[in-house]
């Protein structure tokens, strides 16, 4: 019983003592209280970055998301104008095969269809290149051919063989043109 006493009083001991590394600091009540204060608003703090964190990933993730769907679909529009020219095509070769061929009602549909393209084509910001009678340049023209002509400026375009179209201001096709030299 004796041993079990000193064991108790051993470990008692043990538990009220500081550590050897653990230094006892005495402070007064409210230094200790602010203390505990900044603590616990540092604590509150840390929670604070931790779901803000959280909240900037999601949304991240998010714009991501949206982002590729925009990209998925921004075409969508543009599509359904060409379906649409995309008929009247279809209808334009159906009637061809008929019976009745009426070859100038055949070409003023496909002159309709032409304009309905160019219309659409316009709208989205998409306009042919000019080039016939106008000075070579590389960023919107790409010479195919030359051809001797003394009564023109040199590198002046003589013909289109390709149009070019630009994009909103920014070449998306050069066009093919036959140039003049001397």
């Amino acid at each position: 019983m004796r041993e079990e006493l000193n064991k108790n009083q051993k470990e008692e001991k043990e538990h009220s003592e500081p550590e050897k590394d653990d230094k006892l600091i005495t402070l007064k009540e409210s230094e200790y209280l602010k203390l505990k204060e900044e603590a616990d608003k540092a604590q509150e703090y840390f929670d604070r970055i931790l779901r803000l964190q959280a909240d900037f990933d999601n949304i991240r993730k998010r714009m991501e998301k949206e982002r590729q769907e925009f990209v998925k679909f921004a075409n969508e529009g543009i599509v359904l104008e060409l379906l649409n020219i995309l008929d009247d095509l279809e209808r334009a070769a159906e009637l061809t095969q008929s019976e009745h061929q009426d070859l100038s009602a055949f070409l003023k549909g496909v002159e309709m269809i032409l304009a309905h393209l160019y219309e659409m084509l316009k709208e989205n910001g998409v306009k042919p290149i000019e080039t016939e009678g106008k000075i070579f340049d590389p960023h919107f023209h790409e010479a195919l051919m030359q051809i001797e002509d003394k009564e023109l400026a040199e590198h002046t375009i003589v013909e289109e063989l390709q149009k070019g179209y630009m994009l909103n201001d920014r070449v998306i096709r050069t066009a093919k043109v036959k140039v003049s030299k001397k």
